[in-house]
């Protein structure tokens, strides 16, 4: 991998914490979790204490619908942040997603900063690999390394096709990705391979575009959307050139937000496992992204400014996050996951477009 590449990665962690690369879902113009409240059950009926925001994913028990997201592929520094954050999604049980492994597949040494495993032996762990990579000489066995390489549970296939066009020198040749995507789903389930997920960075998934990612055989999605780290606007931050720092102010607010991106996967498709993230930066936007219909909500740039600190920063913001998902379950009195998917008393805006009834 060029150096260059490289030193944008370590470029990507100093942007992404100064916080000067987020876009809300209001520069977006878009329905934003702001935008969502709860009708209130005066009488919640349910005693706080027995109320349980667990559930299954990847035939693992989960304490609550929430991950960490995938951050810091790449880079060296990122082994110890990597260790932090798979450490606290084990203490408080959690999913735990590593960053593009294709540095650990070039690069001799390197597969150690992601083998995580052994500080995280009972949660699904998600391996990571770029989907452009499909086209440029990577195949199956590439795949099959990274799940082997960090006994992932499930594989994510990140599409970040207008972050790399903003991107000195990004991946820009995505003909023939869908092809290869389906040619690799294929060949993962006549070897009883792990799930292959499809994962946004940032710009959200709409109805059409799901469907194409289903048909291929992609078994879940991470419907990313707009409302946090914007990557269009990040890679034009540490651009060199003109042309492509103004790429990223122009692109900035791209795509569709996260809770947009919710309801058009759900178009597309009301059961396949739906992962929520951008912009997720409370339990409480994490009821509101499972009441709009998605199995669990990720978060990455809040875990990485705690990993910064210590681990013990990350397990508090974990499990700050899951007390006010619990919150929101009591407020709308629901004992279970399951009782408030069922009921969960969203109200959205008036104007919003969304005929969804929720």
């Amino acid at each position: 991998m060029a150096k260059r590449k490289l030193s944008a990665k370590a470029s990507h962690i100093d942007a992404a914490l100064d916080g000067k690369s987020e876009v809300s879902a209001a520069r977006a113009r878009g329905l934003g979790f702001d935008e969502l409240r709860f009708t209130p059950a005066t009488l919640p009926e349910v005693d706080f204490e027995a109320i349980d925001p667990s559930l299954e994913l990847l035939g693992k028990r989960i304490a609550a619908p929430l991950m960490i997201s995938p951050m810091t592929g790449g880079l060296k520094k990122g082994a110890i942040l990597n260790r932090r954050m798979a450490r606290a999604a084990e203490i408080v049980g959690l999913p735990f997603g590593v960053g593009s492994q294709r540095v650990a597949l070039e690069v001799k040494g390197r597969a150690k900063d992601f083998q995580v495993r052994k500080w995280a032996p009972t949660i699904p762990l998600f391996a990571n690999l770029g989907a452009v990579q499909l086209v440029k000489g990577y195949g199956v066995d590439h795949a099959q390394r990274a799940v082997e390489m960090i006994g992932a549970d499930a594989l994510y296939l990140h599409l970040n096709a207008m972050q790399e066009v903003v991107q000195e020198g990004g991946d820009t040749q995505w003909s023939g990705v869908l092809k290869a995507i389906t040619a690799l789903c294929e060949a993962f389930q006549k070897r009883g391979g792990v799930p292959v997920f499809a994962r946004e960075v940032g710009f959200g998934v709409p109805a059409d575009q799901a469907r194409r990612l289903i048909d291929a055989g992609i078994q879940g999605i991470d419907c990313a959307g707009a409302g946090g780290t914007s990557w269009t606007l990040l890679e034009g931050r540490i651009a060199r050139g003109t042309v492509h720092q103004n790429l990223g102010q122009t692109f900035a607010a791209w795509g569709l937000t996260t809770p947009e991106s919710i309801l058009e996967v759900r178009r597309a498709h009301q059961t396949v496992p739906l992962i929520a993230s951008g912009g997720v930066r409370s339990g409480l936007d994490v009821a509101k992204a499972v009441a709009l219909g998605a199995t669990v909500a990720g978060m990455a740039s809040p875990v990485l400014r705690a990993a910064i600190k210590s681990e013990g920063a990350v397990v508090k913001h974990l499990e700050r996050t899951i007390l006010e998902l619990k919150v929101a379950m009591f407020g709308v009195g629901t004992r279970t996951l399951a009782d408030f998917r069922r009921q969960p008393r969203l109200v959205l805006p008036v104007g919003s477009g969304i005929s969804r009834d929720r």
